[in-house]
């Protein structure tokens, strides 16, 4: 499936959420899910290539953790994983040593926002880019 497809089909259920009002809030959504995606996968490629690797975001909150495994936690569960640990750990995201990716992260998260309500439909959206973007 093409980029465009699948941003297409997430915008689709995207919309069936009442929380999203509107493009504005569907690419604010969506572009702290890619973020925490792409930088998922890259961190899979530092951890081959860098022999000490140590991840900014806490183990808990990373993409591979909480949101890769399509089983994994949906509905009223995630919605609270998302707007309770999830944001406000990566929104107060403090740097390791003069590691600057925890600057980076942090500036993505300081102005977003979760705007969907349904815990359900944010885990077929998240669903969707696993399934479907593969940064590597």
């Amino acid at each position: 499936m093409s980029i465009t497809s699948t941003i297409k089909s997430i915008q689709d259920l995207m919309r069936q959420d009442v929380g999203v009002d509107g493009d504005a809030q569907r690419i604010g959504q969506l572009v702290w899910l890619l973020f925490l995606k792409i930088f998922d996968d890259r961190e899979h490629e530092w951890e081959l290539f860098k022999e000490h690797y140590e991840s900014p975001i806490p183990e808990e909150l990373r993409w591979r953790n909480w949101a890769a495994d399509p089983a994994g936690i949906t509905g009223d569960k995630l919605k609270k994983f998302i707007d309770n640990e999830l944001f406000p750990e990566l929104q107060t995201l403090q740097p390791k040593g003069d590691d600057q990716r925890a600057f980076v992260i942090r500036s993505v998260f300081e102005d977003a926002y979760n705007y969907m309500k349904s815990g359900q439909l944010i885990r077929q959206v998240i669903n969707k880019i696993q399934e479907s973007i593969d940064f590597n």
